[in-house]
């Protein structure tokens, strides 16, 4: 079984948040609160979920670099972009139509894009 990487952007002029999010319409977010926590338990019931989480802003990042023979902790993200990944889902599945089958329903829930990514395997020797 492959493992692969779903993801959700999240738009980087905004940051969204847990207690952001929390200033929206409190009907919408109890609608994708309850489609997600279904969907999780779905993977969780299926054998399919490894793990999940959320990921804090890209301004709280920090980004260590010691190609200088130095090491220096920078302020600021890996890499500057419109969109970033804002949650995650490390899933197994038989093949890729399973994978964008989950995908699928992770976009219905939370109302976003998902991205789809085979976590690469080891050489086979």
């Amino acid at each position: 079984m492959t493992q692969y990487f779903l993801t959700m952007p999240h738009d980087s002029a905004t940051e969204p948040t847990m207690a952001s999010m929390r200033e929206s319409d409190p009907a919408e977010l109890e609608a994708v609160m309850t489609a997600v926590d279904e969907f999780n338990t779905a993977l969780t019931d299926s054998g399919a979920l490894l793990f999940a989480g959320g990921l804090t802003p890209p301004s709280t990042a920090k980004t260590v670099d010691t190609t200088s023979g130095q090491t220096r902790v920078l302020d600021e993200p890996f890499v500057e972009a419109s969109a970033y990944v804002g949650g995650f889902w490390v899933i197994e599945a038989a093949d890729e139509a399973t994978a964008l089958e989950w995908a699928t329903r992770a976009s219905l829930a939370v109302q976003s894009r998902i991205e789809v990514r085979a976590l690469q395997e080891a050489p086979a020797e």
